[in-house]
């Protein structure tokens, strides 16, 4: 467990990760998600003196942190940028195909979470904001006081998996007239009375705000770039090891791995003249989808959701 500002963090299934990446003593490891640093650390104590690990991450107090890490590992180094840039970091650092292991820890973390200043939960209240990266890109805020009731009720939908999302929406755009949108609290007000069927033990706001935190951060977005960087930067044999909270990104990385077994050919028109090697895997994929064990769960209640899926690249 880390300390960060008075928050806690508990890194979801830690030495599982790590020990998929099959770490190597002189190999090159990225870390997309560094948070605050859980799984970085663990790759560091498997590194020898050449080995060498990048971290990213969007968020500016995990960078702080990371800058911790970096002044006291010079084989560390993090860089503010998404994972969906991992791309033209590694390019400029000339590690192109050079990349021992790639892993994406997804979501949000606990002093995220639990900061009522970065808007995110609705369970304290605080500025509805909820960015990543509070300096890039619009807010929460912006974006029910302005966007059209459709295009709110779309974000419920896609990235909430709200069955109520138009109810909810219209419910939103009728009091906005009235009074923009401040605080977390006030905004799960008004979806609560808006949605009329509530799940037991689970606040009827709940996937409106998954659905508006995921669209404020372009999570899905950078889900899939992020993957494709991974891919292209990895060496033969490396390791694409990636963790999701909900079944929106799971699928993203099942089916992107699924996509890569097949080979190239799967892309292909029918009937259309390929070579071989095109119906040869891209990847390998190892063992099944991995959950957090009872222990976990028991110590990290969050890490209920979590599903690891494991990949070897194969040319």
């Amino acid at each position: 467990m880390t300390i960060d500002s008075g928050f806690n963090h508990i890194t979801v299934l830690l030495d599982e990760a790590v020990e998929a990446l099959a770490v190597r003593p002189d190999g090159c490891y990225l870390d997309g998600t560094f948070g605050r640093g859980g799984h970085s650390r663990l790759i560091l104590s498997q590194l020898g003196p050449d080995g060498r690990l990048l971290g990213f991450d969007k968020d500016p107090q995990a960078i702080a942190t990371g800058q911790t890490l970096a002044a006291e590992d010079g084989r560390f180094v993090v860089v503010q940028r998404s994972f969906a840039e991992l791309g033209s970091e590694v390019a400029e650092r000339g590690l192109d195909g050079k990349v021992s292991g790639v892993l994406l820890d997804l979501g949000v973390s606990s002093p995220q979470l639990d900061d009522p200043e970065r808007g995110f939960s609705f369970l304290n209240d605080g500025p509805l904001d909820m960015r990543m990266d509070p300096s890039r890109g619009i807010s929460a805020a912006e974006f029910v006081n302005t966007a059209p009731a459709e295009e709110i009720a779309r974000v419920f939908k896609q990235y909430g998996e709200e069955r109520f999302s138009g109810r909810m929406a219209r419910a939103v755009a009728e009091r906005r007239d009235i009074k923009p949108f401040e605080r977390t609290a006030d905004l799960a007000e008004v979806l609560k009375v808006a949605n009329p069927a509530w799940e037991k033990g689970k606040n009827p706001a709940t996937r409106a705000f998954q659905g508006l935190r995921i669209h404020v951060n372009n999570e899905l977005g950078d889900l899939e770039a992020g993957l494709e960087a991974a891919l292209e930067c990895l060496e033969v044999g490396g390791r694409l090891v990636v963790i999701s909270f909900h079944s929106l990104e799971d699928r993203i990385v099942k089916l992107f791995m699924r996509k890569l077994v097949k080979g190239e050919a799967d892309n292909l028109p029918r009937n259309l003249p390929v070579r071989h090697v095109a119906f040869e895997p891209i990847i390998k994929i190892h063992g099944k989808a991995q959950s957090a064990s009872e222990a976990e769960l028991k110590a990290n209640p969050r890490s209920r959701s979590a599903v690891m899926r494991v990949a070897e690249k194969l040319r």
